[in-house]
């Protein structure tokens, strides 16, 4: 019998598929990357050098050229609140802000700065958080409001639904989401009125091995692609891989070397466009 006066709080709308999210989607890059990041101060204040080096594709169907970027960032932390703030070398900026009101509500604040014109951001969040669900409220430029919200109806399954409102290109839409969690495993659904359908799945095998599966259809443009992917969890490093319906397979590996200390292996092979991806990289700092 279910005690509707005490059911868990569900995840965050936009959180609703971060299980297969961390399997299917690792962060993919190419070339060479090195992460510094060093405590300043007593307090939680962290400044963070980030290097990527692109490298150009021995590919002849894929012309690539070599480039380099350089990151700085800072970010503090405290109890109540998180600044995230990163300056790149080619001009834009992008910033993070977030602060709990008290226990229920939070704000949040992101915004990204560039030279070029239209391309320049920024996106408010009012969190709200109760003891069996979750909501938010959202406001950006180009005129966007944005609502969603997601309740807990037995202790595994939560509804939601979410819409929208962009002023600019004068068009709205509206989703429904389903969430389905167990020990074992997490299902999740969602419809939306602008085409899309997303199904996923992800099966916990073991404590250290996960499998995930993810299918999309835009009935709009009738076109369909699923994704499986896993998570491996090994003791001293994590390894991750998707293949998808295009013919794309992609792996993600993160050792740790020592305390502070991991090292990246990337790779992404395309075999319909023949695009071939390669990157390893290294972080230095917790």
């Amino acid at each position: 019998k279910t005690d509707f006066l005490d059911l868990p709080c569900p995840v965050k709308y936009e959180e609703l598929q971060r299980e297969a999210i961390m399997a299917l989607k690792p962060e993919l890059f190419e070339g060479c990357r090195f992460d510094f990041t060093r405590p300043v101060f007593l307090c939680p204040f962290r400044v963070v050098f980030p290097v990527y080096v692109q490298v150009p594709s021995q590919s002849p169907q894929t012309l690539k050229v070599s480039a380099a970027t350089y990151e700085f960032g800072a970010t503090l932390i405290d109890q109540k609140g998180m600044l995230i703030g990163r300056v790149l070398t080619d001009g834009r900026m992008t910033a993070r802000i977030k602060y709990d009101l008290n226990d229920m509500f939070s704000v949040k604040m992101q915004t990204q700065l560039a030279n070029e014109k239209n391309f320049s951001q920024v996106m408010f969040d009012l969190d709200g958080k109760g003891l069996d669900w979750q909501s938010q409220i959202k406001l950006g430029n180009g005129g966007f409001y944005g609502v969603n919200y997601l309740q807990s109806v037995t202790p595994s399954l939560a509804l939601g639904g979410e819409a929208f409102w962009l002023g600019t290109q004068r068009k709205s839409g509206t989703g429904f989401a389903a969430r389905h969690a167990s020990d074992s495993c997490v299902a999740t659904a969602q419809i939306a009125t602008t085409g899309l359908l997303s199904l996923t799945y992800v099966q916990k095998v073991s404590d250290k091995v996960s499998l995930a599966s993810e299918f999309l259809w835009n009935w709009t443009s009738k076109e369909a692609t699923c994704a499986i992917g896993y998570d491996y969890m090994l003791r001293q490093c994590r390894l991750r891989g998707r293949v998808d319906s295009a013919g794309t397979v992609a792996a993600y590996l993160e050792e740790r070397v020592n305390v502070g200390v991991n090292f990246l292996l990337s790779a992404e092979i395309d075999h319909a466009k023949k695009d071939y991806k390669f990157g390893f990289g290294m972080t230095i700092g917790e």
